[in-house]
């Protein structure tokens, strides 16, 4: 095991050494590698989206066991929680309005879920919510969401509102997880409920990714013209690339951790 190790570590160290072109250059290429991979073991890339629903689910249960059996939010952003219950709640007026569907029963879980853990940060484990740490300025996603959604939204035929806010919870998903990761860069110590509930959410981002990235592939790129016209499709795919590579170097040094035996993730500067 030990053996394992070392060419691990000396891959680590010298990637940790590259200048942040050259690790940007290194990211995209891990990207497409696993894109490729998953091309060609998974026929169904629906399963994918079923995957990604998964691991967000074991997501939240850890959140959920963090809070419920441990009795702290440490470390745990309340602006991230919030910003996703918006958008959530956003995305499920859509699905009533627009389309209804088995997501929109997902959809339902989370939210509620979600809202559960706004309760206990807000009021039952208020004590050791790190308020000063979470000081990421939520108007600075929310506004610019806002705006790009008048903008940039479906061109189907339903109603203009109703558009405009499904662009918006779009976009605002894609953006929603930085509190959490300003949060962590605060502290720069990331017990390990914390981190593996973030790392979930960065690999259930990653898989939802490549779902959409691999039906584009597959459909020659019709997917993206049935979705409409103009550049709300190649918006669409853009959020989902913008959430994975929010996450990517957070998973990194958590693979990183977990791989070099440390239980507690310690996070260098320049991180988020």
């Amino acid at each position: 095991m030990r053996g394992a190790k070392r060419p691990i570590h000396g891959l680590t160290a010298w990637v940790r050494r590259q200048p942040p072109k050259v690790k940007a250059f290194l990211g995209v290429v891990a990207g497409m590698a696993a894109l490729v991979f998953l091309r060609f073991i998974v026929h169904d890339h629906d399963n994918l989206f079923a995957a990604a629903e998964a691991v967000h689910a074991i997501g939240i249960s850890v959140l959920i066991y963090k809070l419920s059996k441990e009795r702290t939010c440490a470390g745990l952003s309340l602006k991230s929680q919030d910003l996703t219950a918006l958008f959530l709640a956003v995305r499920l007026y859509c699905s009533f309005v627009m389309e209804y569907d088995m997501h929109t029963v997902l959809d339902t879980a989370t939210l509620a879920t979600t809202l559960w853990v706004i309760y206990m940060i807000r009021f039952k484990l208020k004590s050791s919510y790190m308020e000063d740490k979470d000081n990421f300025a939520i108007y600075y996603v929310v506004v610019p969401c806002v705006l790009l959604a008048l903008a940039v939204h479906p061109s189907t035929s339903h109603n203009i509102f109703n558009r405009i806010f499904w662009a918006f919870c779009v976009y605002l998903e894609a953006v929603s997880v930085l509190p959490q990761l300003r949060l962590m860069q605060n502290t720069k110590i990331v017990e390990p409920f914390t981190a593996h509930y973030v790392f979930a959410l960065g690999v259930a981002r990653f898989l939802s990714c490549a779902h959409w990235v691999l039906q584009v592939l597959d459909t020659r790129g019709r997917l993206l013209t049935a979705l409409g016209y103009g550049l709300w499709p190649s918006m669409v795919l853009l959020a989902e690339v913008v959430q994975t590579f929010i996450l990517a170097d957070f998973c990194y040094y958590y693979v990183k951790s977990v791989f070099g035996g440390q239980l507690v993730l310690r996070l260098p500067s320049g991180v988020v």
